[in-house]
């Protein structure tokens, strides 16, 4: 079945235990860590997602947008969070980190810019648990769905079949109910979604429609029927 991990970048930052409760029954909570270098935008640290892991007990997907994640990265585990992404990007040394952030126990994940190729990182995927696509360029939400990583998401498809591991493909940026069926088909199977949900009269509704969208779409998509 098919993961909606509700953006907080979209909540009220005033109320997030709150804004966690409407969005129960999600599979996880993303959290968007921005550092204004990496990206040009500021969010949260490590504070908030502690505070936020002692709120909910929805588990946190950290997704990091800094500098230097190889020194970051695993007091995000320290702090609460049970995935964290580092961009590839950014880091000195992704193997390492990878290990690192599964020895502390959580699931370690890397990410990619819109303009970043997936096929110079083939070697690495079994280093990992998740691998996100960026369909936005990272650092603001809200932006519109880049049509252009439908390909690059088969791409990263292909490649988690060809090697067989069970690695998730998560996408992130302009997830809403008119995108999420074309981004489920092409081989993705995580979805972040922001103001799609948040935006939303019933959060934890929109959760429920993403989730059922995506999970059809993938049913009936190429890479879920052996093709």
């Amino acid at each position: 079945m098919a993961q909606i991990n509700p953006s907080i970048l979209s909540a009220d930052f005033a109320r997030l235990a709150d804004e966690a409760e409407a969005v129960r029954g999600s599979d996880w909570l993303h959290v968007d860590v921005m550092d204004n270098h990496f990206v040009p935008n500021l969010t949260l640290g490590i504070p908030i997602v502690e505070s936020l892991a002692r709120a909910t007990d929805i588990p946190l997907d950290c997704h990091l947008m800094i500098e230097d994640p190889d020194r970051w990265a695993p007091q995000y585990v320290e702090a609460g969070a049970g995935s964290v992404t580092f961009h590839v990007e950014a880091a000195a040394a992704p193997v390492r980190l990878a290990r690192e952030i599964r020895a502390k126990g959580a699931r370690a994940s890397m990410a990619l810019k819109p303009g970043t190729p997936i096929e110079p990182y083939e070697d690495l995927l079994p280093e990992l648990d998740m691998l996100l696509i960026m369909t936005v360029e990272p650092g603001f939400g809200g932006q519109a769905f880049l049509d252009i990583m439908l390909p690059k998401i088969r791409r990263t498809r292909e490649l988690i079949a060809k090697h067989d591991l069970e690695l998730w493909l998560q996408v992130d940026g302009g997830v809403s109910v008119g995108t999420i069926e074309r981004c489920a088909e092409a081989g993705a199977d995580v979805f972040v979604a922001g103001s799609a949900v948040y935006g939303a009269e019933d959060p934890a509704e929109a959760v429920r429609k993403l989730r059922e969208l995506a999970t059809k779409a993938s049913a009936d998509a190429w890479w879920a029927c052996g093709h």
